[in-house]
């Protein structure tokens, strides 16, 4: 049994932001790599990015990873469209 008070346990609207807009950021980074890379991985990296400085202990490492699958969102999903002459925007 937990003997911290529950005011101390709830999170902070901020910081359940940053845990949705870091959801997003990792949707939009899967979708990016298939699908237009220059038109979704730059919204994935600036939602990542908003996510890591509003996240605080709890979602510090969901924000950090959502940064770097958004950089390598781009990076592979222009890879992917660049190779077979695939439209990139």
């Amino acid at each position: 049994m937990s003997t911290t008070p529950i005011e101390e346990r709830r999170s902070s609207g901020a910081e359940t932001a940053a845990g949705f807009l870091a959801a997003i950021s990792l949707t939009a980074s899967a979708i990016a790599i298939f699908y237009r890379p220059v038109r979704l991985a730059p919204f994935a990296i600036v939602i990542a990015l908003i996510a890591s400085a509003l996240a605080t202990e709890r979602h510090r490492r969901l924000a950090a990873g959502a940064v770097i699958a958004a950089s390598a969102a781009w990076l592979i999903g222009m890879a992917f469209a660049v190779l077979p002459s695939n439209p990139i925007y």
